[in-house]
Order: C-alpha cells, then sequence, then structure tokens
C-alpha cells in the first residue's frame, strides 16, 4: 500500500500563487521606467513566460517538490512474528533407497521422497514464526537453506530435492552435526531437529549416536521419522513375492537418537501416518500465539525530488538554447 505520511503539505501548494501576488502588490509602489535598448529582452522574457512550457514547469516541480516533501512510503504485506519463536531444521534423506515405489499417495503409489515432499510442505505452512532451516543429506550433509523466517523458499527449497543430488548413501551422523553447528551459531534456546530417513548410516561416516549425545549437550530435541512401507508385492519372474522394502531402516538407531536428546520416533508406513506425524508434531511443539506484527516500508521520496531535479534540468537547458536561438 502507497501513502504520504505527512499530507498537510500539500497545503503549501497555492504558495507561489501567493507569493506572486504579494510581489506585484510591491511592485506597483515604483515608477516604471522605459529602457528602449531592453525592449528585445522584455519581448523575450514575455515569450518565454506567455509559453505552456515557462507556465506548467515551474508548477510541476513545484508539485514534484512537495511530493518528496511529504514522505511518499510503500507499506509491504504485513509480517506476522511470534514473540519467542523457535529454530527448527529439517533433515531430509535424499540416498538412493528414497526412490522406492511403496508409499500411497492419494490413490496412487509413488517414491518415498515424492510423498515425503507432499506432505512436508504442509507441515512447514503451519510453522508461521518459527525459523526453519533445510539440510540434505546422503554421501554427506549439506546445508540447503540457513534458519530463516522465510517459510516460502523452505518450501521452493523441498520441492526443488532431486535423488542422487547429493549422492545415494546415508550419512545421519553427519546430518545431526551439521544442525549442531547451525543451531549453536543461533542464540535461540528452543532448538527442533526433525530428521526423516528411510535407512541406516552409512559406514566410515560420524557415528550418528555420537552425534546425538552432542546434540543433546546442546538442548537440541531431535524428532526421527522412519520411511517405508512394511510390505509390497513384487513381480518376477517366479510370480508375485511378498517383500519387505524397509528392511534396512535402523528403526534402533533413530529410536535411540530421539531419546538420547527427549525427542520421539515415529514410523510412517503410509499417507495417512505421516500426516499423523506432523499433527502430533505440531502438539509437541506447539506454535506460541503471541505475535508481533510489522509492515516493511520503503521511504520514496528520491523519486519525485528526482524527477523535479531532471525536469528543472532539462528545463534550463531548453530556454538557455532557445534565448541562444532566438538572439
Amino acid at each position: 500500500m502507497f501513502e504520504f505520511t505527512t499530507l498537510w503539505i500539500f497545503l503549501l501548494l497555492p504558495l507561489p500563487l501567493l507569493a506572486r501576488y504579494f510581489l506585484k502588490t510591491q511592485k506597483r509602489s515604483y515608477t516604471a521606467i522605459w529602457i528602449p535598448l531592453a525592449q528585445g529582452i522584455t519581448k523575450q522574457q514575455s515569450e518565454i513566460q506567455s509559453s505552456h512550457i515557462g507556465t506548467v514547469i515551474p508548477w510541476l516541480v513545484w508539485l514534484l517538490l512537495l511530493c518528496a516533501l511529504a514522505k511518499p512510503i510503500w507499506f509491504a504485506e504485513p509480517i506476522r512474528l511470534q514473540q519467542e519463536s523457535r529454530d527448527m531444521i529439517i533433515s531430509l534423506d535424499l540416498s538412493g533407497s528414497m526412490q522406492e515405489v511403496d508409499m500411497p499417495l492419494n490413490g496412487k503409489t509413488v517414491d518415498r521422497l515424492t510423498l515425503v515432499k507432499n506432505l512436508l510442505n504442509e507441515f512447514i505452512e503451519l510453522r508461521h514464526g518459527d525459523r526453519l532451516g533445510l539440510i540434505l543429506f546422503a554421501d554427506h550433509a549439506y546445508l540447503q537453506t540457513p534458519l530463516t523466517f522465510d517459510l516460502n523458499t523452505i518450501k521452493q527449497m523441498v520441492s526443488e530435492t532431486e535423488i542422487g543430488l547429493v549422492g545415494k548413501y546415508t550419512a545421519i551422523g553427519e546430518s545431526i552435526a551439521m544442525a549442531i553447528k547451525r543451531f549453536v551459531e543461533n542464540k535461540n534456546e528452543q532448538r527442533v531437529l526433525i530428521l526423516i530417513s528411510d535407512g541406516a548410516n552409512s559406514p566410515n561416516t560420524l557415528d550418528p549416536i555420537k552425534a546425538a549425545k552432542q546434540a543433546a549437550k546442546n538442548n537440541i530435541t531431535i524428532y526421527t521419522i522412519g520411511i517405508g512401507a512394511d510390505e509390497m508385492i513384487r513381480k518376477s519372474f517366479w510370480g508375485k513375492q511378498r517383500v519387505n522394502p524397509s528392511a534396512d531402516l535402523d528403526e534402533k538407531t533413530l529410536t535411540e537418537i530421539a531419546t538420547l536428546t527427549g525427542g520421539q520416533y515415529f514410523r510412517a508406513r503410509d499417507q495417512q501416518a505421516l500426516q499423523q506425524i506432523y499433527q502430533t508434531l505440531n502438539q509437541l511443539e506447539p506454535i506460541d500465539s503471541n505475535f508481533l506484527e510489522f509492515r516493511p516500508e520503503k521511504n520514496l521520496f528520491y523519486w519525485p525530488l528526482s524527477l523535479a531535479v531532471l525536469i528543472l534540468f532539462f528545463a534550463l537547458l531548453y530556454f538557455k538554447l532557445r534565448g541562444r536561438y532566438v538572439a
């Protein structure tokens, strides 16, 4: 929304007319003297004053100056912030197993990452007032988005994630360590990590239990979510077979990580289960109802001021060139 913060400035609009009136009144007390040699100059001045340019430009410049003095400000959409926000990081597994097609979504069977992305965006929309961050991990952990109040950016980054973007293994310990580093850099005391994975920690990487113990020392609560169906039918040369697509899911480690940090482990076998998990997380980590609201504002006084200077410059240039031409 656009508005002038000092509208009373426009009451000065007729000031040039008043000044002209009083100046004319004072001039009448003097005796007019006709100088023949100045007749050409007087005629030239009369032509300039009678021209539309000579009349309109001063008023236009005066109006623009008043617009600048009236402090024009553009107010953006209101932003609501909680008085006491929390820092929350989502750590998302992008290992190769996340492309396993075993999760139902709106009547269709999709891969695990598609389901997580779909429902995760709904969860992010409910985190108004929180600072969210996003970590992606596979071979190693990478900070995709630092802690920010910009939920739209987080949703966009989640939507753009792809399998193989950061490798094909599962460095759970590194993702926790990355989150610890980011939490420590911020002074907010409420720190929550939501770790989503469908596998086990890769060999020769940081031990997730050691990382979880370090997280507990830094007052970080970790909620872990295990993704994957318990059973699915696969067609093979020998016919249909029942298999467990989540055989590699290390529920024991994920449970211990959550327990060590005062969090909770959840098992997501389908769309309904994952939705219920997100609802439970909202209850476990409630949103503060006290909000601070402010509207970002941008001062625009320099636009009318710059335009007035520009018009005045070209007007003076025009009159100077015209005077030389007439002379």
